[in-house]
């Protein structure tokens, strides 16, 4: 049987579909919609092998409805219009339930591509449904996804993943013929990288290399069979991600040489340029932040410049970009301060914000209090006044710590002096 087992194991029904209970559990969003039948144009937005093309399909044949398909990687103008010709055709039985248009990767498609597709979604001649494994604010033209509901598909948990490992081996046609002990799953999880499409493949690939019908899964024959065949486990180019994860692992931990090998990895592999200068810019936030604030200055110029001159120059900017960060300073204090001031917020709710620093734009709100003792800090020494902030319930609550580095240890001492002990600065 040539067909991969990830192929084969594509779930038909939401019964069979694995994770998500987000969407399509039932109080999902996606779940109620296929069942009243009114399906809106959407984007399934969620990293690689977590089930968008396949949900896809399972909406088009629970809501019954013709479903055409087509990717953005060799998909031009031309192959829209034809295929939404032949959208508008068949939907004459189908009044009430317009066929779905499925566009794999649609963030690869250019602004043209894009707006080929507005009139269509705007008439109802079809029901749109994009997959991307990156942000539609920023690859998605604002017209058309403005006309689009907007579904996150999150990572699949371990427990999930090995739900899909028992499931193989329970209905698959050729691995429920064999005795196949799952002792361990710590290396195939790892090595999927939480892409279940990856996950299968690698799994089908470790047991047809058994002669025998008995086989026990275990770390090491994992490793072993897989560092022998990695040709064969990554042709459908999952190795993409993983250089992704090096490039940015090795700007962080300092190492520019690193860096530039893996920036010509993808380069060569025809990576998007503006792909991974927007991986950069995350990065000169994320991993540096106010250790060089000019870091987040150049990733955005970098990736404006890409954005604009493209192949082949762009390489020069990115490597010019992806050295100066590695050489940079690293701080992720920033990062760190939101975290934990998102998480302050999920765990005491709306807190009262202090009457003195409220808004107070009305009568009725001064008399009130609103506004009242504020102090305006130009008119203190320094530009300076103590005075409180944050809500009652977390006064003196510190969620910025800045780093140790030479320009976060003067933002650390300039703190210190303003606020004495009231952070522990």
């Amino acid at each position: 049987m040539n067909i991969p087992l990830a192929e084969r194991l594509r779930p038909k029904t939401l019964n069979d579909y694995i994770s998500q209970t987000h969407l399509v559990g039932k109080d999902g969003a996606l779940f109620q919609q296929i069942k009243s039948g009114v399906i809106p144009s959407l984007i399934l937005w969620g990293p690689p092998g977590i089930g968008k093309t396949t949900l896809a399909n399972i909406i088009a044949n629970e809501s019954e409805r013709p479903f055409f398909k087509l990717s953005a990687i060799n998909s031009g103008v031309k192959d829209i219009r034809e295929v939404i010709d032949k959208a508008k055709k068949s939907g004459g039985l189908f009044t009430a339930k317009n066929p779905i248009l499925f566009i794999d990767e649609i963030h690869r498609f250019s602004k043209s591509q894009q707006d080929s597709l507005l009139e269509a979604v705007e008439k109802g001649w079809v029901t749109l449904i994009g997959a991307t494994t990156e942000n539609p604010s920023f690859e998605v033209i604002p017209a058309l996804l403005s006309r689009c509901q907007v579904y996150i598909l999150n990572s699949f948990s371990k427990e999930d993943l090995e739900a899909l490992l028992k499931r193989a081996m329970a209905v698959d046609e050729l691995l429920s013929k064999k005795k196949i002990k799952l002792k361990e799953t710590e290396a195939l999880l790892r090595l999927s990288g939480g892409d279940a499409r990856k996950l299968l493949n690698i799994f089908e690939l470790i047991v047809t290399s058994y002669n025998e019908d008995k086989i026990t899964i275990t770390n090491n024959a994992v490793l072993k069979q897989v560092q022998t065949n990695t040709a064969r486990y990554d042709k459908t180019g999952e190795q993409h991600y993983d250089i992704i994860s090096a490039f940015i692992k090795s700007i962080r931990g300092s190492d520019p040489n690193a860096a530039v090998y893996y920036l010509a990895r993808m380069i060569e592999g025809g990576e998007d340029v503006k792909f991974i200068a927007r991986r950069l810019l995350i990065l000169a936030s994320e991993d540096i932040g106010n250790a060089n604030p000019t870091a987040l200055v150049i990733a955005n110029n970098t990736f404006q410049a890409v954005s604009v001159i493209g192949n082949p120059e762009s390489r020069i900017i990115l490597s010019q970009c992806a050295t100066y960060l590695a050489s940079s300073p690293k701080s992720n204090a920033a990062y760190e301060a939101i975290g934990m001031a998102q998480q302050l917020v999920k765990e005491k709710g709306d807190l009262s914000v202090p009457l003195s620093i409220r808004n107070a734009p009305t009568k009725l709100m001064k008399e009130i209090g609103y506004g009242e003792n504020y102090k305006y800090s130009h008119n203190y020494d320094n530009n300076f006044v103590e005075q409180e902030f944050l809500p009652k319930e977390i006064s003196n609550t510190k969620l910025y710590n800045p780093g140790n580095n030479a320009r976060e240890n003067a933002q650390r001492q300039f703190l210190k002096q303003l606020w004495k002990e009231k952070y522990g600065y």
